[in-house]
């Protein structure tokens, strides 16, 4: 077995300080133990290793020593070849000279060893190696660096051990390097972190993106902050048309199917890779770059501003060979069919008054036409161009953070010449003067500014020199993570059931996958030409007819109800404000009036919506701020897309005197003079209601003293389920208005729909039924 036992002391070094935080006053060279927990492992072999080959070469002689253990499952008379093979594969660092690569890189070997780590025993033996080579060498302790290139799931396990058995003492640093996946959705996420946090406190964990070490990706804050005089004026929803955040892979998924499947491409790279960029993107440029805890607060409160994604904010594929494969790869039977989507395109949106209402495109996929990844800032081009289209400022203005790959096949960041000339990012890096005769984004690469790095550098060894100098600000927070799957987890439950369009792989996509935005919306340009699955029998529902109070019942899929209802009111509002100037229309919350209040957004663009008052038919007692807000969802899926001045929209005062609904705050009567006062005879002119599944419209419940309101126009009631404080309007209220529709949707109530349609009465409203 190779011993570490050796120190690097080459004749022509001489031991410098360290550069760490913890290691300033250090005067002589201080010992590190790095541990790679599945050292044989596919990720171990291409990236760690050679990562931490690197790191080595370049800290000879500025204050460590360094030993190296590559731990795994297999006994060492098995794990100690695999090991030895990887290592005489490592590559020299383009720094250094043949000669000088080939002396470190002996020395590299002769300092690391494989050992099994595989129960408490063995990880008690690695500590006491570790402390008595620290003890024979008379070797100063600076800390210990434990890296798990381990499945997710043998975080808490391994984490577990490390704790009771391999800390260092209190004046050396501890440190572990995780690497995604983290969780598989919220809860799962949540509970991860619960369980590493009995074992690691969180500054002592490195949750690593590798995307966070790409050179360009790593500059992004440092080019906004260089560049702030240009940028700042312009960095805003004023300028910027759109931002783009695109991975291209032309790779299948065979070989990773086992985990592919289980995740696929949104939780492989969106919710991850393209989420970091996008934070780096937008958020508040820090006052000091290399203040960690700066940096990912700033990084998190992105998060706060993100809109909600739902079903219509996304596209999905999966290319046509994808369910073979996983036929082949977990065993399935040939009728098994995968749902997992190789390609998704996500529309993302902003409520931060600096960036609302630019669109943020999102895509990745595997089988396309290309390998590259970028980040575009698209900005708005003021400038009519009558002749000469080919001059300069009537071409583009774009900034590119060119990753890597494509046809420029080197990282870079890129900006028109019709924006301004950036200053470097850094002293490593070089401006581009020489230009291969391609384009990048619709310009040649003539019509950029243009810088790259002089010397690239992979990754894992970015971050890995990041981890042993105590840098968090390249790694991700447990807030930050946790917050990244808040806002991906809704998405993608909302595709559990959705079968992503089929696509041939490579050019033959042609435009299949091209996607485009109608409103906030995201939707494929063309219509699927492939069937995969019919609809089951239970989807099968017949259009019915029949009629409530007298009243005609209007019967529909859902698509044709709302297109008609839609249709349907802003006919009405026009005849009203033709002959009254206003039109007073009360909204329902919950979810059946959804898809009504896009179609209102996005298509009817004429709706007279600066005479229009909306009101609330009923409210949760709760904040509006609260995702159970009948307002926030009015506001987020209607007001906010639309002209409609401030003072015509009335929100029910549920919270008065920072209380939630008390009897004696008087907020039901305070909306009751609101009504009295804009609304003639208190008589709305459209009251749309929505049925719940035990039939109560409203927040007018079976149980509540209704008989009590008399002739009140609001009240306060209780619902069976929480919350259970409600505002609501009366049924007085309700039936004083020229109309009233009852708008139910859903599979669920199709039965509930045929027991109103047998009620008998004298009063007409409109009822309408979507299944």
């Amino acid at each position: 077995m190779w011993r570490v036992t050796w120190l690097l002391l080459l004749a022509t070094t001489v031991w410098q300080r360290g550069h760490t935080t913890e290691d300033e006053n250090a005067q002589s060279p201080r010992h590190v133990s790095v541990v790679i927990v599945g050292s044989t492992g596919d990720l171990a072999r291409k990236y760690l290793w050679q990562g931490f080959f690197r790191l080595y070469s370049s800290q000879v002689g500025k204050g460590y020593t360094f030993s190296f253990y590559g731990g795994g499952l297999s006994p060492s008379e098995k794990g100690t070849p695999l090991l030895f093979e990887i290592l005489k594969e490592l590559k020299c660092p383009p720094e250094l000279a043949a000669e000088r690569c080939a002396l470190v890189k002996e020395q590299f070997l002769r300092l690391s060893q494989y050992i099994q780590l595989k129960t408490v025993e063995d990880y008690e033996k690695l500590s006491q190696q570790i402390e008595q080579q620290l003890k024979q060498e008379d070797m100063v302790e600076a800390g210990r660096l434990f890296y798990l290139s381990v499945p997710a799931f043998a975080y808490a396990d391994v984490s577990s051990k490390i704790n009771s058995t391999c800390r260092p003492p209190a004046e050396a640093w501890f440190r572990v390097v995780l690497e995604k996946p983290f969780g598989h959705d919220f809860e799962s996420a949540q509970l991860l972190a619960a369980q590493l946090a009995g074992f690691l406190k969180e500054e002592e964990m490195y949750r690593i993106d590798h995307y966070l070490g790409k050179e360009v990706v790593a500059q992004i804050l440092s080019f906004r902050k260089k560049n702030s005089n240009f940028l700042e004026p312009i960095w805003n929803r004023h300028h910027i048309e759109r931002i783009e955040i695109v991975l291209k892979e032309t790779l299948v998924c065979k070989g990773r199917i086992q985990f592919y499947d289980q995740y696929g491409v949104i939780r492989d790279v969106l919710q991850n890779h393209l989420t970091e960029v996008l934070t780096l993107l937008m958020m508040k440029i820090p006052a000091n770059l290399s203040n960690s805890e700066e940096v990912l607060k700033n990084k998190l409160n992105v998060f706060s501003f993100l809109a909600p994604l739902g079903r219509n904010s996304v596209v999905v594929g999966q290319y046509q060979k994808y369910t073979e494969e996983v036929q082949e790869e977990l065993n399935k039977t040939k009728d098994y069919f995968s749902r997992t989507p190789t390609f998704a395109g996500v529309g993302i949106f902003t409520d931060s008054p600096q960036y609302d209402g630019i669109p943020i495109f999102m895509t990745s996929g595997k089988m396309l036409d290309e390998r590259v990844g970028y980040a575009r800032i698209l900005f708005k081009n003021d400038i009519f161009c009558v002749q000469d289209y080919s001059h300069v400022s009537c071409k583009p203005k774009q900034i590119v953070f060119h990753l890597g790959h494509g046809a420029l096949d080197y990282p870079a960041i890129l900006v028109s010449k019709n924006l301004f000339k950036p200053s470097l990012v850094s002293s490593v890096w070089r401006e581009v003067t020489e230009h291969k005769d391609i384009s990048v984004l619709g310009l040649p690469l003539s019509d950029y500014y243009i810088q790259t790095p002089v010397a690239p550098k992979e990754a894992y060894y970015v971050l890995i020199n990041k981890v042993l100098h105590g840098r968090k600000d390249s790694f991700i927070s447990a807030d930050n993570l946790l917050a990244s799957w808040a806002f991906w987890t809704p998405l993608l439950d909302s595709l559990v059931q959705a079968f992503p369009r089929p696509y041939p792989g490579g050019a033959a996509n042609g435009d299949l996958l091209n996607f485009q935005l109608r409103g906030r919306e995201l939707a494929y340009v063309n219509e699927a030409v492939v069937n995969v699955i019919q609809q089951g029998q239970d989807e099968n529902f017949q259009v019915m007819q029949g009629k409530f109070r007298g009243a005609e019942m209007v019967s529909a899929w859902a698509k044709e109800l709302v297109e008609r209802l839609a249709s349907d009111l802003q006919s009405i509002a026009e005849e009203v404000i033709q002959d009254e100037g206003q039109f007073h229309l009360v909204l329902s919350g919950g979810s059946s009036p959804i898809a009504l209040f896009l179609q209102l957004a996005l298509h009817h663009y004429t709706f007279p919506w600066h005479q229009t008052h909306v009101w609330l038919a009923d409210e949760r007692c709760v904040p509006t701020t609260d995702a159970g807000s009948n307002f926030r969802t009015i506001y987020e899926q209607l007001l906010q897309h639309v002209r409609i001045p401030y003072f015509n929209i009335h929100p029910m005062p549920v919270q008065l005197n920072q209380r939630l609904c008390v009897e004696e705050d008087g907020g039901a009567l305070l909306y009751e003079k609101e009504i009295n006062q804009h609304v003639n005879a208190s008589s709305f002119h459209y009251v749309l209601l929505g049925v719940g599944q035990d039939g109560h419209t409203a927040s007018l419940f079976q149980d509540s003293k209704l008989d009590e309101t008399g002739e009140r126009l609001v009240t306060l009631t209780e619902s069976p389920v929480k919350p259970h404080q409600r505002m609501s309007l009366t049924f007085t209220a309700i039936n004083k208005a020229r109309r009233v529709g009852v708008l139910v949707m859903g599979k669920r109530k199709h039965e509930l729909v045929t027991q109103l349609s047998r009620i008998k009465g004298q009063d007409n409203p409109e009822v309408a039924e979507g299944v």
